[in-house]
């Protein structure tokens, strides 16, 4: 009886697994199909380095070109990336290295609820008080991608901070104990010790922070101001998540701008796809050379 419960229960893993990876292929396959029919009418250089987006021929011919987009979307993802990182990093030390096990057992799920508040809601705050901020800092509408960067930032605190910091606490847990026994001071062995040792799993928690900053859509729409500009940190900018939720309402069916709102999305996922394996990649080559 036991075999046959461990036969089923490992068939009903292996068909849940299948069909997980059945899904993403087929995501994939659909995206990459209602893509490509764009590149029929527009060379994929004009589409990637072209700065001209007008889908609809008011005046003058259409154009696709994404290239402020793609340089939004990695702009306001970096700049978010290094914020959270930076204060996620010391929140983290505090929680493995300072505080004790009631202190953690009652901060851990307060910081977990920042991840269960929508999106919107960081979007409906930035605007009512972080774009007032901007604009007092001499940007005319508030709206720039400093803000959209501080608002992703802000969005991302609670995946780095818990991947962070369990990282960080089971170096503490192993290396910790030798390092008092050697009278090496807490800080010191901190510095030296536990932060490099945690650096490689703080990597992999990068790679899932990354796609959830190069994939959000509300808040960063709501305060980046949405001007196909080149990105500048005061400036307005867009993103591809956010060029395809504004406009994917509108296009026909079947359009030429529907195909290029698809083929901005298989943009977007290629961007994931390489920034995830060159993280992956970095990771490996850390642990090579620990060994």
């Amino acid at each position: 009886m036991k075999k046959a419960f461990d036969r089923a229960f490992t068939v009903l893993i292996a068909a849940l697994t299948a069909v997980s990876a059945a899904a993403l292929a087929f995501v994939i396959f659909f995206i990459v199909k209602e893509a490509l029919p764009l590149f029929e009418t527009v060379s994929l250089k004009d589409f990637l380095l072209g700065q001209r987006w007008m889908p609809i021929a008011y005046t003058g011919s259409v154009s696709f070109g994404i290239a402020n987009f793609i340089a939004g979307t990695l702009y306001v993802s970096f700049a978010a990336m290094v914020l959270a990182l930076f204060f996620s990093l010391g929140c983290a030390v505090y929680l493995s290295c300072v505080a004790t096990d009631r202190q953690r057992s009652l901060l851990y799920p307060v910081i977990d609820l920042l991840a269960g508040i929508p999106s919107v809601v960081y979007g409906f705050i930035g605007i009512v008080v972080l774009l007032k901020l901007m604009m007092k800092l001499g940007v005319r509408t508030g709206s720039c991608v400093l803000a959209a960067a501080i608002v992703l930032a802000i969005m991302l605190l609670p995946y780095l901070i818990s991947g962070c910091s369990e990282s960080m606490l089971k170096m503490k847990n192993r290396y910790m104990p030798a390092s008092d026994a050697m009278g090496i001071s807490q800080w010191h062995a901190m510095a030296e010790i536990v932060i490099p040792a945690a650096w490689k799993n703080i990597l992999l928690t990068m790679v899932l922070a990354v796609g959830r900053a190069m994939g959000e859509t509300m808040a960063v729409m709501m305060v980046m101001g949405n001007a196909n500009l080149f990105p500048r940190l005061l400036g307005k900018g867009e993103t591809i998540a956010a060029v395809i939720a504004l406009e994917m309402g509108t296009a026909e069916y079947g359009s030429d701008h529907y195909h290029a709102l698809y083929a901005a999305s298989m943009v977007l996922m290629l961007l994931l796809f390489v920034i995830n394996i060159a993280i992956s990649l970095l990771r490996k080559r850390l642990l090579e050379k620990e060994v």
